[in-house]
């Protein structure tokens, strides 16, 4: 009889809106939004959009580049006035509108280098509203560990609390 190891599901800081947790090398965030999949969908590709809910409460984002489709890049300058300008860089690998997305995810940490790795996002429809599934496939528990001790939760909770607020102006 074979047995199967599999990595145990370590919950990463979730909230009450937002399922947060890490399995082997995945890092993974889980909501849903009162809002249909097209608009979530809109939300996430159209770069007139991102800027208006992307990042960190009290931060700008510029979309500098946004080409979605299989192939294209992306890249968003994050700034506010208690830090450095932080770039989030990448390809999209991946787009089935509006079912799912498929990007590297990139970003510049000072005396390491760049880190991330490819996400995947699905978006299902329940019942009218949307839930969004993202796995960060970061590559190895310990580079987990230095995305998380880089505030990447906090900023992705406040990242999709201002999603959640711009999908609710309607």
């Amino acid at each position: 009889m074979e047995t199967t190891m599999t990595a145990p599901r370590i919950d990463r800081g979730s909230t009450p809106t937002t399922t947060i947790y890490s399995e082997g090398a995945e890092l993974v965030f889980e909501r849903t939004f009162d809002a249909s999949r097209e608009q979530v969908w809109k939300a996430f590709t159209d770069p007139t959009i991102v800027p208006r809910w992307w990042g960190q409460k009290g931060s700008s984002t510029v979309v500098a580049e946004m080409d979605v489709r299989p192939g294209g890049k992306w890249r968003y300058i994050s700034s506010a006035a208690h830090r450095d300008d932080v770039t989030f860089y990448g390809e999209y690998l991946e787009v089935d509108p509006p079912e799912r997305i498929r990007w590297t995810f990139m970003f510049d940490v000072e005396g390491v280098g760049p880190m991330g790795g490819p996400e995947t996002f699905t978006f299902e429809d329940v019942g009218g509203k949307t839930r969004v599934v993202s796995i960060g496939h970061i590559g190895s528990p310990e580079e987990i560990e230095g995305a998380l001790a880089s505030g990447m939760v906090g900023g992705a909770i406040e990242t999709w609390d201002r999603l959640e607020a711009f999908l609710a102006e309607g």
